[in-house]
């Protein structure tokens, strides 16, 4: 319970945490938010790490020059193409047997649901769920379970990294410095955290409803 405690005190205080790890780290910051993004969207171990809310966070620490912006963005949207390419290769020669045995942290529903996301958006899938908590740390594994060449990933990968990445980390740097923003730093990151959520909270609805999921037996073609 502590650690759940901890990790929701981190997201909605990531500036607090951001500008202490600058303060200590300094210019080896920039590894840091690179680790941590390549990590979230890298390793299906790591789905609970912060994205959305870290990049925002961090373009805004980049509009008071605590980052500079153009280095932080190439480092970001790096991390983001890195870790998916990884995870996609992850997939590809360990495949689903890894969730043989369901563990805190490789859990099989989480598998399954990224796999009926899959099958149902396609290709198109690695690209919406950068968009999406956990389904952006499983869509890029379960690519690599499937069917899909690298060659048609990477198209997906980049894409959907530019656009992710651009997205959060500008509207941190240009809206995250507003005064109001400012003073009410930890509800803008709760509004992003809930929007993000809101697509799988409609997912589970419709599951609720009936509509299929896949079984662990077929999560490989």
């Amino acid at each position: 319970m502590d650690i759940f405690k901890d990790l929701i005190d981190i997201f909605l205080h990531l500036d607090t945490y951001l500008a202490d790890i600058i303060d200590k780290f300094g210019i080896f910051s920039y590894v840091v938010l690179f680790l941590v993004i390549f990590m979230e969207t890298g390793l299906v171990i790591t789905p609970f790490l912060p994205g959305d809310s870290l990049l925002f966070a961090a373009g805004t620490l980049a509009a008071t020059d605590s980052f500079s912006i153009i280095p932080l963005y190439i480092i970001l949207l790096i991390a983001a193409i890195l870790g998916d390419s990884v995870n996609y290769s992850i997939g590809h020669y360990l495949g689903a047997k890894a969730f043989k045995v369901d563990n805190r942290f490789l859990k099989k529903e989480y598998l399954i649901k990224a796999q009926s996301f899959y099958e149902k958006h396609g290709g198109k899938a690695i690209f919406l769920a950068r968009f999406l908590p956990i389904l952006r740390t499983f869509a890029p594994f379960v690519a690599g379970i499937g069917k899909m060449t690298y060659h048609r990933f990477v198209i997906f990968n980049i894409t959907g990294a530019f656009v992710w990445v651009t997205t959060f980390t500008f509207l941190g740097y240009f809206f995250g410095n507003l005064p109001f923003i400012q003073t009410n730093f930890h509800y803008a990151i709760v509004v992003i955290i809930v929007i993000s959520l809101i697509p799988l909270i409609v997912e589970f609805i419709k599951s609720r409803r009936g509509e299929t999921v896949l079984e662990p037996e077929k999560l490989v073609d």
